[in-house]
């Protein structure tokens, strides 16, 4: 197998494959682009030059290297034109069949020693090797759209793929800039597995009614740190996109239920409720989606009688910050052990909902929210009512908690509210993965931050909250739910059973 790599095929000229390529002839390597037609060849390669020319206008790049770069730019119309190159990537569409075809006429139309690599984000390097008379030079490459600004490259590495292949990927991505993480060959690779725990989880809540779209949104954004909320970033990416990823995702691991598809995905593609690509997906566009999320909620009018509140102690961390800020704000609390006839009941619960929390500690369920302090109580509030909460209680609640001007969001009742259920399922995901060795324990939380720029690795996520808190959280959403969706991997079970921190151990 090829040691260094100085000439690269890039087969396909969509997007990816432009990207790619560009990368490529920036990194120094010559670079032969590779399309059937000749006239979108030759459109790809204006597309390159321009990009290359903003980045000169924007002073991220010298005129001299743009140019030079260019000039190591090449088109075919043909495989043989890829006869002399060390390392072939193929981007073509996202077809099993259309690929292993490819591969297949790769092997007789380049050198011996020439490494095949895949961009899919999904298919099984695995099974694209199996058609392949060599499976050993056969390894993936995932860049990220668009390749010009995502930093971060996974090197898969198939069942037979051999070790000096996947050595020689990690140099070239590494020479293109790029931040590059190894990964076994597993379903959806890395990074898609753990977004399916943002999008899924935030479609089942939709679905079970406990709030809006826009809600959700809301609360991910100013609560736990995202960047773009669930269904802003599923109108983003196309709804046509994620769902057939996800169901391809979900056979691939044999229907394992933490990938389980949301009837409500289907329904929406099939309305063709695709996103911003056609003008409508979860929000209207040219509008947009954050400017409409982030609307200020109405808030209740100060109630006229302001009631006394009283905090449950079950967990006292949470029920001192809560009691702490209220007290900051002059509201009057009920200090009894028990609260008065006339007190507004608040409870913390950590994978719970506001009803079994209430009937735990055998509260007036009529009179009774949950606050998520799991999160903090600076940036965003979200209370949540029992399924019996009576409205002036849920209006208070939502009053008092908002008397310094914080957002306040009230859900209904949920284990977990929003943001813990999300969360946990981003940190259990990333949990399976590192049990399963599919990357390195830190390795997971790099390629999630650079690949999906969430707040947090998974694994880092879990530490920021605590490991009683991590295994509360996800002990009481398996309880709760009866589904094995929730069931805790064991990873994170064995170092929070232990305290430690849930990069360490192998």
């Amino acid at each position: 197998m090829q040691s260094e790599i100085h000439h690269i095929g890039v087969v396909g000229s969509g997007a990816m494959g432009r990207g790619i390529a560009q990368a490529a002839a920036l990194s120094g390597a010559h670079v032969v682009l590779m399309d059937a037609n000749e006239e979108t060849a030759r459109s790809a390669r204006e597309a390159i030059a321009k990009a290359l020319d903003t980045e000169v206008a924007k002073d991220r790049l010298t005129r001299e290297k743009a140019d030079s770069a260019l000039e190591r730019l090449a088109l075919t119309a043909s495989l043989a034109g890829l006869k002399d190159v060390d390392l072939v990537i193929e981007a073509i569409t996202e077809d099993l069949d259309a690929k292993r075809s490819l591969f297949a006429e790769l092997e007789n139309a380049v050198g011996a020693d020439c490494i095949l690599a895949s961009n899919t984000s999904s298919l099984s390097i695995t099974t694209l090797a199996a058609a392949c008379k060599q499976p050993g030079r056969v390894a993936g490459m995932h860049f990220f759209n668009p390749v010009s600004r995502m930093r971060l490259v996974e090197v898969i590495q198939g069942q037979r793929s051999n070790p000096d292949v996947i050595d020689a990927l990690e140099a070239v991505g590494t020479a293109m800039g790029k931040q590059v993480v190894r990964v076994q060959d597993t379903p959806g690779f890395l990074v898609n597995q753990v977004g399916r725990g943002y999008t899924l989880e935030a479609v089942n809540l939709v679905g079970e009614g406990v709030a809006t779209f826009e809600q959700v949104d809301r609360i991910m954004r100013d609560a736990a740190g995202f960047r773009m909320g669930p269904f802003e970033l599923l109108d983003l990416v196309g709804l046509d996109v994620n769902h057939p990823a996800t169901e391809m995702i979900y056979a691939q691991f044999y229907h394992e239920p933490r990938y389980r598809p949301s009837p409500l995905m289907d329904m929406r593609v099939a309305a063709g409720a695709l996103g911003r690509k056609n003008q409508e997906g979860y929000y209207q566009y040219p509008a947009e989606p954050k400017a409409s999320a982030q609307q200020t909620e109405a808030q209740p009018a100060a109630a006229s009688q302001p009631c006394p509140v009283w905090v449950s102690n079950a967990l006292p961390d949470a029920g001192q910050a809560v009691r702490e800020l209220l007290t900051g704000m002059g509201v009057q609390l009920d200090a009894g052990d028990r609260p008065g006839s006339e007190s507004l009941c608040v409870v913390t619960p950590i994978g719970r909902d506001a009803s079994h929390a209430a009937a735990a500690e055998q509260l007036d369920p009529v009179r009774t929210v949950a606050i998520d302090a799991l999160f903090g109580l600076t940036t965003h509030r979200t209370v949540m009512s029992t399924c019996v909460t009576g409205e002036r209680w849920r209006e208070a609640a939502a009053s008092l908690f908002g008397l310094d001007g914080i957002p306040v969001t009230v859900v209904r009742d949920s284990p977990g509210f929003v943001a813990q259920r999300i969360v946990a399922m981003i940190i259990n995901i990333g949990g399976g993965l590192a049990q399963a060795r599919t990357a390195t324990a830190a390795d997971i939380d790099r390629a999630v931050t650079l690949g999906l720029a969430y707040p947090h690795g998974p694994l880092s996520f879990a530490n920021s909250l605590g490991a009683a808190n991590v295994l509360r959280l996800l002990q009481g959403l398996y309880e709760s739910f009866c589904d094995p969706r929730y069931r805790p991997a064991l990873w994170l079970q064995r170092r929070a059973v232990l305290s430690l921190d849930f990069l360490e151990g192998d």
